[in-house]
């Protein structure tokens, strides 16, 4: 596994929630719904993105923003624009006094806003639970991304505009797996950019040594790793193996095997059903109880609690 498919194998809509936005200046919805991430590409006209700190982003026909939640932004006509609607959490949307929009706003199948020819149109999707995001994804993206027409060309744009206002059985899903073509199109591109700021272990992949004993533990967690074991696979000695990795991804390879171990149990509760026994020996554990006290040192919460809370 290479290491941008290990972070780009996380996306997994199920009932995402996405729309058509068309609105006439001025507009401004702020959004409050915690999502873990929302994508908006610029169909038509423009937009300013304001996070809830940092400046203003401006959005062009063509651009696409990424949002990481769950801090709150503003997205309107103009970084002055008043909020004249509330999205909170589950996709409800209220006034700012909180008064029910009661569904003044839509404007046809998945279409919403105020103007179904409004000058500008956006195109949203957001994954609405934890779970179905990798935490390593997240972890690796900035609060806010953006990549401009210039740079990239998304090839989902025609194919999204049809199917985002079709009513058809299945529509959902076909409409969920779109948004994880478009998520992963969209970082794959980013991942490219030079002003991207991928984690340590990312860029350590090009180097000879730290990138072998990289994909060997990102591809087989469950062997019974040392550091002696991946030097020798390296063809390095050990202490020039713990010198070098500690250097290039600023963690003993021990510690961050363990990281690594820990983060796809994460991922595993999150997105499947397995038992914790299950879980334990895909990811490394001799038992479920290592399992355990390892992931509440490490999250502060058991497994079990994290499976509720994020499942």
């Amino acid at each position: 596994m290479d290491a941008l498919a290990g972070l780009l194998e996380g996306p997994r809509a199920r009932g995402a929630f996405m729309i058509r936005a068309c609105f006439d200046p001025p507009w401004a919805v702020r959004v409050e719904d915690r999502a873990p991430l929302t994508v908006m590409l610029m169909v038509r006209g423009e937009s300013w993105i304001t996070p809830e700190s940092g400046e203003p982003v401006p959005l062009r026909a063509g651009d696409l923003a990424i949002a990481r939640g769950p801090d709150p932004y503003t997205c309107g006509d103009d970084p002055g624009t008043a909020p004249q609607v509330l999205i909170l959490p589950g996709a409800e949307c209220v006034y700012p006094d909180g008064r029910s929009l009661k569904g003044s706003m839509d404007l046809g199948v998945r279409t919403w806003g105020d103007s179904p020819s409004g000058a500008t149109v956006m195109l949203i999707g957001t994954y609405l639970m934890q779970g179905e995001i990798s935490g390593r994804l997240l972890d690796a993206l900035p609060p806010l991304l953006t990549l401009t027409a210039d740079v990239w060309a998304c090839p989902l744009t025609p194919l999204l505009m049809e199917e985002v206002v079709r009513d058809e059985p299945g529509q959902e899903v076909v409409l969920d797996r779109l948004l994880d073509l478009l998520v992963i199109a969209a970082l794959r591109a980013w991942f490219s950019r030079p002003e991207a700021e991928p984690p340590t272990w990312y860029r350590a992949m090009a180097d000879p040594v730290v990138g072998r004993v990289l994909r060997l533990v990102q591809d087989d967690p469950a062997h019974p790793w040392t550091v002696a074991s991946l030097a020798a696979k390296a063809g390095v000695s050990r202490a020039a193996l713990a010198r070098r990795f500690t250097e290039l991804v600023g963690e003993p390879v021990m510690t961050y095997l363990t990281g690594w171990r820990l983060a796809l149990a994460a991922d595993r509760l999150r997105g499947s059903d397995d038992t914790l026994e299950a879980i334990a020996r895909r990811v490394g554990y001799g038992s479920a109880f290592a399992l355990s006290s390892a992931f509440k040192r490490v999250y502060g919460v058991s497994p079990q609690e994290h499976r509720v809370r994020t499942g």
